[in-house]
């Protein structure tokens, strides 16, 4: 009988194009390979799980006793942002994906910013979020005109030194922004984005904070919360969802922060799902497109993972996926199409290769099957193929 669920997703970790990515621009992404080529990628105890043995995800021999199930995610979802993603994972199919700005935001969406805020806005247009501030950054503390920019992702940004705009100012900006951007503009996250330092060494502090889009339908959180199952958010996951179905938010500075973090709930007594998002993958290197960073933060997380796989309890059910691909060896900054792993440890887990699933909604479907909820979210549960009789 599983009581706790840790549902651990690392932001961005794609394991090869989908069949569609060209539509996307996405040809020939990998995510994985990209750091299996890096002398800092070692990854022992997901190779054991199975990570190898996933169909496509060919880098390395593979595991011949895996001692996980393992398997291949497509995003059914129109999109390959975060919100998506995670959306999907909990059940959310988007047909439509959020809009997005190649050319910065209409110019009636800036001027009524500028009104609500009583401040210019400077930028405007796609653009990376350390180099962003590097060539707008003098100008904003020199002027105050809070900096906007978006990406290939549907977000509106806000970047402002912590001396100029202070962090509660930020966000009150951020949340006049997510009410702006409705109906055609709903774009998927409003971010707030601060730095510090003097020109021209900025550095972003860990404050940031996403306005997410509330889900349009009901997610795996809110049916847990409405059986009494407790969740445990670490991360971005109380943005993502913009707190529906949750109690709670537990940011985290940091990829080390939220393994912490989530080692820690192995001492608490709960029953229920802890769901963790580990971001550094995507919004420190993959973003960045620093390859060896990457691998070296997988690295990192392999090691952690050893530990948390002893520590489990024989009522602990382990799952690793991600949300999207960031490929670090492209020319491209931005996410990219492609699939993405599972790999699931438990003590009643059968080490069983479950194909190539045909949408990340079969993750949150399987977590409420195993809770014994019935489930009225999209998916197809995969319980009964990983449970040894």
């Amino acid at each position: 009988m599983i009581k706790r669920i840790f549902l651990i997703v690392l932001d961005s970790f794609g394991i090869g194009e989908m069949p569609d990515a060209q539509a996307y621009g996405d040809e020939g992404s990998n995510t994985l390979r990209a750091c299996y080529k890096q002398k800092e990628f070692s990854v022992p105890n997901m190779a054991r799980l199975g990570l190898f043995n996933i169909d496509g995800a060919e880098c390395e021999e593979k595991a011949s006793t895996p001692i996980g199930a393992y398997g291949r995610m497509t995003e059914m979802s129109k999109g390959k942002d975060t919100s998506t993603g995670h959306w999907e994972i909990c059940g959310i199919v988007s047909d439509k994906p959020f809009p997005t700005y190649p050319n910065g935001f209409p110019e009636d969406i800036i001027r009524e910013f500028e009104e609500k805020v009583g401040r210019k806005v400077i930028c405007n247009k796609p653009y990376s979020g350390t180099k962003v501030i590097e060539d707008y950054g003098r100008e904003h503390l020199e002027t105050g005109a809070l900096i906007v920019y978006t990406s290939a992702d549907s977000v509106f940004q806000i970047a402002a030194h912590e001396d100029i705009i202070p962090i509660e100012k930020l966000y009150e900006y951020c949340r006049i922004a997510r009410e702006i951007l409705k109906g055609d503009h709903a774009v998927g996250r409003v971010i707030a984005r601060p730095f510090e330092g003097e020109y021209p060494d900025f550095r972003r502090t860990p404050r940031r904070h996403d306005y997410s889009l509330v889900p349009p339908e009901a997610t795996l959180l809110d049916e847990l919360s409405a059986k009494g199952f407790d969740i445990i958010p670490i991360g971005k996951i109380y943005d993502i969802f913009a707190g529906k179905g949750l109690k709670e938010a537990i940011p985290t500075r940091n990829n080390a922060h939220g393994m912490e973090l989530t080692m820690k709930a192995l001492d608490e007594d709960f029953t229920g799902l802890c769901f963790t998002n580990l971001v550094d993958f995507d919004m420190v290197y993959g973003h960045r497109n620093d390859a060896q960073g990457y691998a070296k933060s997988l690295s990192e997380f392999d090691i952690w993972l050893g530990s948390f796989l002893e520590k489990m309890q024989k009522d602990d059910l382990l799952m690793i996926t991600a949300d999207h691909g960031c490929d670090p060896l492209t020319e491209s900054t931005d996410h990219s199409r492609e699939y993405t792993p599972l790999l699931i440890y438990g003590s009643g887990v059968k080490p069983i290769n479950l194909g190539t699933r045909k949408s990340f909604a079969d993750i949150g479907k399987t977590v409420a099957d195993i809770f014994g909820i019935d489930s009225k979210i999209k998916g197809e549960s995969f319980k009964d193929k990983i449970s040894e009789k």
